[in-house]
């Protein structure tokens, strides 16, 4: 497969080490890319004590995160300084660089640009809306700046072609079926368990509470549920790690609570980053998994529930659309509509029938979505491109 294209070592570099969507991408991609024999590194911003927030089948370099005190603006600049840093060390024995983000691209074109022979790779999962216009610019810049440019749905490649007059490749994200395929009954009871879901409905949410993930408008179809259904769901809500601030949307959210009828830790339970050897259970576990997101780059929180059984309800936004059939693969939602997002939460609760056909359509559909065939598509990309084929 790669002995052809003689491709020289490739570095996959991303801005973290906690479990968020392009982190997870970056781990899964770099350990299908190794399992196929291509000479990967794998590099995140961290503590170098604890490494990634899993373990990884890959080689790894942890870059120590600085610290700061400052805001946004200031956290941004000295995670590239740090990255860049450490690239110019690396960079000679990695000719690719493919990034994740805004800050591994900018370090990586640094280093590129101060003389290093690198091709710089980035893919766009999706673009930030930031209040600051110093942060637009630093993203507009690493979307521009790069050699090479991918996303993982069409509909950004359309934004990006639109907004910033840059072609990009596709390659879609992908799971490993099996991974989610295993579970214990045990674990899977004591989970429902730990959030008082025994007897109740469990609604799983992952990515925590933030703005992209529409969290306001699932308390609000959840109040709904919980003062129409017997017995009442109780909503699980995991993950929250982001580079981004988001306290004071997650501190509106949950004074909001109250007056939907529900309460913190009975009706909606925060549990934070999980351990990782826990998420096939956790799927396992809930009785259908609630996304209603209002931006997504794919939703690989989607595909994984799907690889589980888990039955999907999300928002219907032309990056689902891309890769979803309403319907058949999931439930899709108007954004922002609570009470079209109670109804289709409670008809998968409800219908026994819908669950099994949502299930099967799932299941099939992540056969479809391997890492393996991500990490194909993505050497044959970097191929593509005469600096990537030097011989080594």
């Amino acid at each position: 497969m790669t002995e052809h294209l003689r491709l020289p070592p490739v570095a996959l570099i991303t801005y973290s080490t906690r479990p968020r969507g392009g982190v997870a991408h970056t781990l899964a991609l770099g350990e299908a890319m190794h399992a196929l024999g291509q000479d990967v590194l794998i590099i995140g911003l961290g503590d170098p004590g604890k490494g990634f927030f899993r373990p990884v089948a890959a080689p790894t370099h942890v870059v120590t995160a600085p610290v700061t005190t400052g805001g946004l603006e200031e956290k941004v600049a000295a995670n590239i300084d740090a990255l860049e840093a450490a690239l110019a060390d690396l960079a000679p024995a990695y000719p690719i660089l493919h990034t994740q983000d805004c800050i591994a691209a900018r370090a990586a074109a640094r280093v590129r640009d101060a003389g290093i022979p690198s091709r710089v790779v980035r893919t766009v999962h999706h673009v930030d809306d930031f209040d600051s216009e110093i942060l637009m610019d630093c993203q507009r810049q690493a979307i521009l700046e790069p050699d090479q440019i991918l996303v993982v749905t069409k509909i950004w490649q359309d934004i990006l072609r639109e907004d910033y007059g840059v072609l990009a490749d596709v390659v879609p994200n992908g799971v490993d079926p099996a991974r989610y395929s295993r579970h214990s009954p045990e674990v899977v009871a004591r989970l429902r368990a730990r959030v008082g879901a025994t007897d109740r409905p469990l609604l799983l949410s992952v990515g925590g509470i933030e703005p992209r993930k529409g969290s306001d408008t699932l308390v609000a179809a959840l109040s709904r549920l919980v003062g129409e259904r017997t017995p009442p769901p109780v909503l699980a809500v995991l993950g929250g790690h982001s580079f981004q601030d988001h306290r004071a949307y997650r501190e509106k959210v949950l004074a909001s609570l109250d007056a939907l009828g529900l309460t913190l830790g009975k009706d909606v339970v925060e549990l934070g980053t999980v351990p990782e050897d826990e998420m096939a259970a956790w799927y396992a576990a809930a009785d259908v998994l609630a996304f209603p997101s209002v931006k997504e780059g794919f939703g690989l929180a989607a595909l994984e529930a799907m690889a589980a059984g888990l039955p999907v309800v999300t928002s219907d936004i032309p990056v689902f659309r891309e890769w979803l059939v309403p319907g058949r693969d999931a439930l899709l939602t108007p954004v922002g509509d609570a009470g079209a997002l109670a109804d289709a939460l409670s008809a998968v609760l409800d219908d026994e029938a819908l669950r099994a056909r949502l299930r099967t359509a799932g299941l099939s559909l992540a056969d479809r979505y391997t890492w393996t065939a991500s990490a194909r598509r993505h050497l044959e990309l970097y191929a593509g491109s005469p600096e990537a084929l030097t011989a080594h």
